[in-house]
């Protein structure tokens, strides 16, 4: 049990929109021998299609705004790939990915660094003390210099870089890297397209120096530089949360993906033992244990069936095996298990610590849900974001109804967003997001899937607290505030001003009005 928990690596990929995330992750298959050639799926026009991106939305704007697992081999290791979304609309989505990962991949343009947008994925791997591994990525386009990205990294997420590769050349005029461990010069040669693996010469420093003299001398005096101020590799301060390694490359070209790649393998921790609710830490060889961070419906669309992903956190899966539902104390049955590639799934016959393992039709199953064996256990829930954008739903169609509340129910059991009734006024649901874009993939999905087009009507509401009856009844007639009400019975208090609520809240500090934060 230990030695294969051992040979797992689950990690996460984290980036702003564009940074070229998605084409890293075809990229690592392409290194790992998991697929022939990058962009090998196409579609009819032609276009590319990533491995991971299966929605068709996703597909048409070229953007991932959907989790999802891919598993694959690489040197003897299981690599548990949990590819996120990039866009900050579904950071809550990402959230869970990360808290299924024992580390993650930070990709950044060099171009653009830190974008605003996305710092609050950075600051909650952060907070969570994930072990973080930088790429900055696009050195082939003209960008920032990779000295003053370092600065931005330490400043905003407070995450002390430490290069592994250094590029030799500036963003643009990228000759390829010096690998800082060997001292060796790796010198890279374009491909057809970044369709197949980059050649890689390794350049003895004297001829390095003699054939790319200026690129080289200024290279080596930031290696320099970097080592004097102590920016080299630090194990446990990378496994603690508190450093980062940082490689450099292009993933469209495959500049340095192959460095990234053994870093994964190299550097990012197997599975531990996980925390449960009680406090004590579940151990790998306990019996199974596991807990659901996502689920997707409609997948296949030839079956429109859905997919719950359980993260392993100890013992060995075995499909077939009754396992217990913890919430509701009832048996599960895993007949239907499968192992993800994308949209693609293989029956999975067992699994391990690390493993992610997709449930067919599991509808009873929830996000946060714990399943085990016979050691019962329960893991802690999966927290949510507070939303910040509220609208009322209504069907075009009134006889489509039942339709449209279906779908409804299945895509707030996804997490695209939270389902919320006003207790004392309009029945039709009003919905609650973090972002525009989670409401463009819903009306997408209601009526390309369950034939259910939806008029949303934004409301002026910007922010919610949760509450109790008590606060809710005195709020009720307050200008500025509505009271709504979860599916799960929890009561919240909608503003349309922060500046409101914080003058509320100085007036009434007797009143219930809770963060509804991650930790």
């Amino acid at each position: 049990m230990l030695t294969e928990a051992g040979r797992r690596r689950t990690f996460a990929i984290i980036s702003h929109p564009d940074a070229g995330k998605t084409t890293l992750t075809e990229k690592f298959l392409l290194y790992s021998g998991a697929v022939q050639e990058a962009g090998a799926v196409k579609a009819r026009a032609g276009r590319r299609r990533a491995t991971s991106d299966w929605m068709a939305m996703e597909q048409q704007r070229g953007i991932s705004i959907t989790s999802t697992a891919i598993q694959f081999n690489y040197q003897g290791h299981v690599l548990n790939l949990l590819d996120t979304p990039g866009h900050r609309d579904f950071s809550e989505d990402t959230y869970r990915v990360l808290a299924a990962a024992d580390a993650a991949v930070m990709v950044l343009d060099v171009a653009k660094g830190i974008e605003a947008q996305t710092l609050k994925l950075f600051e909650v791997c952060r907070a969570r003390r994930l072990p973080i591994i930088t790429f900055l990525n696009k050195l082939d386009r003209p960008g920032r210099p990779p000295l003053e990205l370092l600065d931005e990294i330490q400043e905003q997420i407070n995450l002390r870089p430490t290069p592994v590769t250094w590029p030799v050349g500036i963003p643009g005029d990228f000759r390829g890297v010096v690998h800082r461990p060997s001292g060796d010069f790796v010198r890279f040669t374009r491909t057809t397209r970044g369709t197949t693996m980059a050649p890689e010469e390794v350049v003895p420093a004297p001829r390095a120096a003699q054939e790319h003299s200026e690129a080289w001398a200024a290279a080596q005096d930031e290696v320099d530089l970097l080592t004097a101020v102590g920016a080299s590799l630090d194990l446990p301060s990378f496994l603690a949360g508190d450093s980062t390694p940082l490689f450099v490359g292009s993933a469209l070209t495959n500049f340095g993906v192959r460095h990234l790649l053994e870093a994964v393998v190299d550097l990012a921790p197997p599975p531990s033992p996980r925390l449960a609710a009680d406090g004590v830490r579940r151990a790998l060889e306990a019996p199974f244990s596991g807990f659901v961070f996502k689920i997707q419906a409609n997948m296949d669309k030839a079956h429109r069936d859905h997919i719950a992903f359980v993260r392993v956190c100890s013992g060995r899966f075995e499909r077939g095996e009754t396992l217990v539902h913890q919430p509701s104390g009832r048996q599960f049955s895993t007949k239907y298990a499968a192992s993800m590639f994308g949209a693609e799934r293989n029956t999975v016959e067992e699994a391990y610590p690390g493993d992610v393992v997709g449930l067919v039709n599991a509808a009873e199953l929830r996000i946060g849900d714990t399943l085990y064996a016979t050691e019962p256990v329960a893991f802690p829930p999966i927290p949510t974001f507070a939303p910040e954008l509220f609208a009322t739903a209504r069907p075009h169609d009134t006889s489509r109804y039942k339709q449209f509340r279906r779908g409804l129910s299945q895509l707030e059991q996804e997490g695209v967003v939270q389902v919320l009734q006003d207790p004392d006024g309009d029945p039709a649901p009003i919905l609650a997001a973090v972002g525009e874009m989670q409401f463009e993939v819903l009306t997408h999905r209601l009526s390309t899937e369950y034939g259910a087009p939806v008029h949303l009507t934004l409301t002026p509401h910007r922010l919610a607290r949760r509450t109790d009856s008590t606060t809710a009844a005195a709020l009720s007639s307050t200008r500025g505030v509505k009271i709504l009400r979860r599916t799960d019975g929890t009561l919240l208090a909608a503003f349309e001003s922060p500046y409101w609520l914080d003058h509320l809240q100085g007036e009434h500090p007797e009143w219930v009005l809770e963060s509804i934060l991650t930790e």
